[in-house]
């Protein structure tokens, strides 16, 4: 797996701005002082989920094209990769959580905000794919800021392709788990992102469609300060479960050792 460039010593906390030692984040990069959690790159986030030097990645031979000839992209694609190490904004392969093998599809925000396109959309299909193939539950984590807007309706096309790809590992009766992480906005929360068999978010994690920018510009409404917040979303019951970072492994191996264990998946 990629690993992205090392950084300095201090980093500003973006909720609370004060200056954090590297040391200071801890292995589940959260601000000692506000407890806001870092967004986490791919492999730091599989690190974490997964049983040591169990995950293996799937074979990703596309590349994004600038298909639209949209000015700056090949550009943006190129910079996007030598920042984070990887040549897409999504890593995926299987692995073992606590000896039970899984399906994972871990979304990137750090290329180009995790946002979905062609080459995103192929390796998540085809991911869902190799689940019914190998016969796997799957876990899709997302981070992303939605439908890339330089592949136009190619990107917007791929929300759909998502979906049916999920709809064929229903009729596969294979569990999907989805994990909600900072942010999960736009086209990818419009789509495949609550089509779990389970939903789980992450504490802390923003999640909507719109920014609440975007809506106060275009409606006159007043938003409270927990709007699209995870533990807002709990509240209304849009997600199953709002899980804190330390705990979201054994969380999802319970939910696997479950699955597993009693051979039912709540799919018709």
């Amino acid at each position: 797996m990629s690993h992205y460039p090392k950084k300095g010593l201090w980093t500003a906390c973006p909720a609370c701005g004060r200056h954090v030692h590297t040391g200071q984040w801890g292995p589940w990069q959260q601000c000692p002082y506000c407890q806001h959690w870092q967004r986490l790159t791919a492999t730091q986030r599989i690190h974490q989920l997964v049983d040591p030097d169990s995950f293996q990645a799937l074979a990703t031979p596309e590349r994004p094209q600038n298909q639209l000839g949209f000015p700056g992209y090949t550009k943006k694609l190129a910079q996007a990769a030598t920042t984070s190490g990887l040549t897409e904004a999504v890593v995926t392969g299987t692995a073992t959580m606590a000896t039970w093998p899984v399906m994972l599809i871990v979304m990137d925000s750090h290329f180009m905000m995790g946002t979905l396109n062609t080459a995103v959309t192929r390796r998540i299909t085809t991911a869902l794919e190799q689940a019914q193939v190998q016969q796997l539950p799957v876990v899709l984590v997302t981070a992303s800021g939605g439908a890339r807007m330089q592949e136009g309706v190619y990107a917007l096309v791929g929300m759909n392709l998502v979906l049916a790809a999920v709809a064929r590992l229903a009729a596969a009766k294979l569990p999907l788990i989805t994990v909600l992480t900072d942010p999960t906005m736009g086209g990818v929360s419009a789509s495949f992102a609550f089509k779990g068999d389970l939903v789980l978010a992450e504490a802390g994690a923003k999640i909507g469609f719109a920014g609440p920018r975007v809506i106060q510009q275009t409606m006159p409404v007043t938003l409270s300060p927990d709007f699209q917040t995870a533990a807002s979303l709990y509240q209304q019951g849009a997600v199953d479960a709002v899980v804190a970072r330390p705990d979201l492994r054994d969380k999802l191996t319970t939910i696997l050792a479950a699955y597993q264990c009693s051979g039912v998946t709540p799919r018709g």
